[in-house]
């Protein structure tokens, strides 16, 4: 079992703290550190300065979008990340939403094939051997690296929470990144990507299942919870979401959420969320660290092979808040 971090939930962390912050991880026995990509800053950037800081950390991305740049740039990125962080790189890719594909001026449709053609190009593109690719949605033409990648493999993982993506992640990917699942609904997700990877005559133990857990600590345990229903928030008005929420078992408390939202904004749609969803949902508001590794164990029971760790600060020392946390882990 692998436990990871990620430093950009719910506050801003300035990039050369979030480099030093990654060190810390590195000392204090974290097997990897994640970032994920929106309107914050660069994963990728931010993942070499990392590399060049660290010996032993994996860098992950979780995750990156399709739309930013190209599959033929991405495979670059990758084969160049892993010969500088000799091999540690660990690429999450998602297929993000509409809004996001509107940033990039891309087209958010035939989001499987769009998956299956990238992941297929970046490998292709980092394995350092010559491309022509010709898909339904992307070619390359003819295209090689000019150097040979010291470590031409590139581990892909899709982020995936339906019928469809799951099992797809289990046939062409090396995992799956979950976001947002209760134990039962992470059962049923590895259930599928299993599935998928028997479909395709892959063994799904050699698969990994990347599961996050928000985590906010606090001698105050309701102060943390306050600070994690603000994260709720934000999902539970978040495209995407509202169908796994309800497959969840939370459509009343979403409803409630997005009611106060149309009805009062961002401040009412906070106070309208639940403790049972900061209780139930992969949030843990906790005192200590023994209680964060305590309330962690529901997640690994369900199958997770590896458990991000997006730790949500409280305090505007978001910086020090989180080495204290790394501390009391380690602790």
């Amino acid at each position: 079992m692998q436990y990871d971090v990620e430093f950009d939930s719910g506050a801003f962390y300035p990039a050369p703290d979030t480099i030093r912050m990654a060190e810390i991880a590195e000392e204090k026995g974290f097997d990897a550190v994640w970032k994920g990509e929106s309107n914050s800053t660069d994963p990728l950037v931010l993942l070499s300065g990392m590399a060049s800081r660290t010996k032993r950390i994996k860098l992950g991305t979780a995750v990156y979008h399709m739309y930013g740049r190209s599959p033929v740039t991405m495979g670059i990125q990758a084969a160049t990340l892993q010969d500088m962080s000799d091999g540690r790189f660990l690429f999450g890719l998602g297929v993000a939403n509409r809004n996001i594909a509107e940033w990039h001026m891309g087209t958010f449709d035939r989001v499987l094939t769009r998956i299956k053609e990238y992941a297929d190009i970046v490998r292709e593109v980092a394995s350092g051997e010559a491309v022509d690719y010709k898909g339904q949605l992307y070619s390359t033409g003819k295209f090689k690296l000019s150097w040979r990648p010291k470590y031409p493999e590139v581990p892909i993982y899709f982020a995936g929470l339906g019928e469809q993506m799951t099992r797809y992640a289990g046939r062409f990917a090396n995992g799956i990144v979950v976001n947002m699942a209760t134990p039962d609904m992470i059962r049923e997700i590895i259930k599928r990507v299993r599935a998928g990877a028997e479909e395709a005559g892959r063994d799904p133990d050699k698969l990994e299942y990347v599961i996050k857990v928000r985590v906010c600590m606090n001698p105050d345990r309701e102060k943390a919870k306050n600070k994690l229903k603000q994260v709720l928030t934000f999902y539970n008005l978040a495209p995407g979401y509202q169908e796994m929420l309800a497959a969840m078992g939370f459509e009343q408390e979403n409803l409630a959420v997005r009611d106060a939202y149309r009805e009062g904004g961002f401040r009412a749609a906070q106070a309208a969320v639940s403790d049972r969803l900061v209780e139930n949902l992969p949030t843990v508001a906790a005192s200590s660290g023994q209680e964060v590794r305590d309330r962690l164990q529901p997640y690994l029971e369900a199958g997770a092979t590896r458990l991000i760790i997006p730790y949500v600060p409280i305090t505007d020392g978001a910086v020090d808040e989180t080495v204290a946390f790394m501390d009391a882990w380690r602790g």
